[in-house]
C-alpha cells in the first residue's frame, strides 16, 4: 500500500537541516496532545485495577465501561442509547482505519467522502480499502463548512464529517447536521461524525450528530454513526478509550468483525476510562484552560476564538517559509496547513495546538507575533 507520509514526518524532513535558535527553549504547537496532568481520580482507578492485567479483556468491553459511556451520552447529549447501539474501542484512530475496511469490503468500486484538509487516518483508510475519494473542501470561501454536492454524494458509500473540525476548528450547526442525516438516508450512504472535540466547546455545549438524527426523524440512527474519544476531554490520550455509536444493525456486524481485529483495551485501562467517561466536572476544568489560552491568543495575535477545539487555523502568506522561520529563529514548531490537505487546500495556513498551560502558550504565541512582525 502506498500511504502518504504523515504530517509530523513531513515536518521532520522539512526541518532536519535547519538549526534552531538556542537562545529560545524548544516549544512545539504541532501535536493535538493535551499537556495537562490526567486527573487524579482517573489515575486512582487505574492503579486500583492494575492487578487485572492477568486477565484477557473482552472485545465487547466490560459492562462497567459500556455503562460509563452510556451515562456520558445521556449526561452530555441527553441521548438514551441501548447497549446494542455502542461499541467501546481502543481509541478512535483504529476505528477510523478499520471500520471503512469492514463496511466497504463487499462494495465494488467504493467511494469515500471526507473533509479536506483532514485527519490523515481518513486518507489511509481510503487507500486500505482501495476507495475513490471525494473531498469536501474546507476554505475561507465556504466558512470552512462542508458543502453539499448531491451529484457527488449519489456515488458515496461512506461519508466522514468532522465537527468540531481538526484542523480548521469549524463547527457545523444543527441545521447542517440534520441536512446531512437526510442526505445519508436519501442516497443510502453511511454517515459518521468524528466528534472527538465535541466536549472542548468554549461557551455553548455542541450537539452530536445523533441528536441531529433524532431531530431529523431518524430515531433508530439508520446509516448514522459517531465516534468519540476520552483523549482530549480528559487529558488522557494514553488510556486509548473511545467508542462508536449509532446504527445498531451496522454495529452488530462490526462487532463480529472486531473479534478478529484484536484491539481490546486492557482491563485496567477500561476501568480507569469508566470513571472518566461518567464524570463531566473535570472536563470543565480543561475547558477553562483552553478558553484562557484562546483569550491569550486574542490578546497577542488578535485572532478570535473558535466555538470549539484547542486549535488556531492561522492564515499565513507562505506557510512553509514561515514554519522554517519559526523554528530557525524562535525554536518553535508548528504544522503547515498544506501538510494536512490535498489539492491546494490548507495552503496559506498553519495549525497551532494550544495544549499547554497559559504561561507556555503565551510564550509560544509571543514568538509567533515577533515572527509575523519581522516577516
Amino acid at each position: 500500500m502506498n500511504f502518504e507520509t504523515y504530517p509530523f514526518e513531513k515536518l521532520n524532513l522539512l526541518l532536519e537541516n535547519v538549526e534552531p535558535n538556542s537562545d529560545h527553549t524548544p516549544l512545539s504547537l504541532t501535536i493535538g496532545e493535551p499537556q495537562f496532568a490526567t486527573p487524579q481520580f482517573i489515575l486512582d482507578a487505574l492503579n486500583k485495577s492494575a492487578s487485572l492485567l492477568n486477565k484477557y479483556p473482552k472485545t465487547a468491553g466490560e459492562a462497567e465501561l459500556r455503562e460509563g459511556m452510556l451515562k456520558y451520552l445521556e449526561n452530555r447529549f441527553c441521548l438514551r442509547l441501548e447497549n446494542r447501539q455502542i461499541i467501546p474501542t481502543f481509541g478512535t484512530r483504529e476505528v477510523l482505519f478499520n471500520f471503512p475496511q469492514f463496511l466497504l469490503y463487499d462494495v465494488e468500486n467504493p467511494v469515500m467522502v471526507f473533509p479536506n484538509p483532514f485527519y490523515q487516518i481518513y486518507e489511509g483508510a481510503a487507500k486500505a480499502c482501495r476507495a475513490d475519494v471525494i473531498y469536501l473542501n474546507l476554505n475561507e470561501a465556504n466558512d470552512f463548512q462542508p458543502e453539499v454536492n448531491e451529484e457527488a454524494l449519489a456515488k458515496a458509500d461512506f461519508v466522514i464529517l468532522n465537527s468540531p473540525n481538526n484542523p480548521t476548528s469549524s463547527v457545523m450547526p444543527m441545521d447542517a447536521l440534520k441536512q446531512w442525516v437526510k442526505l445519508a438516508l436519501k442516497h443510502d450512504f453511511v454517515l459518521l461524525n468524528d466528534e472527538c472535540y465535541a466536549d472542548l466547546y468554549l461557551n455553548k455545549p455542541l450537539p452530536s450528530l445523533l441528536n441531529a438524527s433524532i431531530e431529523a426523524g431518524n430515531e433508530s440512527f439508520k446509516n448514522i454513526l459517531v465516534i468519540n474519544s476520552i483523549s482530549k476531554r480528559s487529558s488522557a490520550p494514553g488510556l486509548r478509550s473511545g467508542f462508536i455509536a449509532g446504527d445498531a444493525e451496522i454495529l452488530k456486524a462490526y462487532m463480529v468483525y472486531r473479534t478478529y481485529v484484536g484491539c481490546a483495551s486492557p482491563l485496567p485501562l477500561q476501568y480507569a476510562a469508566t470513571v472518566a467517561w461518567a464524570d463531566q466536572t473535570h472536563v470543565d476544568v480543561f475547558r477553562k484552560k483552553y478558553k484562557k489560552n484562546f483569550n491569550i491568543a486574542k490578546e497577542v495575535l488578535g485572532v478570535d476564538a473558535p466555538e470549539a477545539t484547542f486549535y488556531i487555523w492561522l492564515k499565513i502568506e507562505d506557510e512553509i517559509d514561515f514554519t522554517i522561520k519559526l523554528y530557525q529563529e524562535y525554536n518553535l514548531k508548528v504544522i503547515p496547513g498544506s501538510f494536512l490537505g490535498r489539492e491546494g487546500e490548507g495552503k496559506g495556513y498553519i495549525r497551532l495546538a494550544l495544549v499547554y498551560e497559559a504561561d507556555k502558550t503565551r510564550e509560544a504565541l509571543e514568538r509567533i507575533k515577533l515572527a509575523l512582525e519581522n516577516n
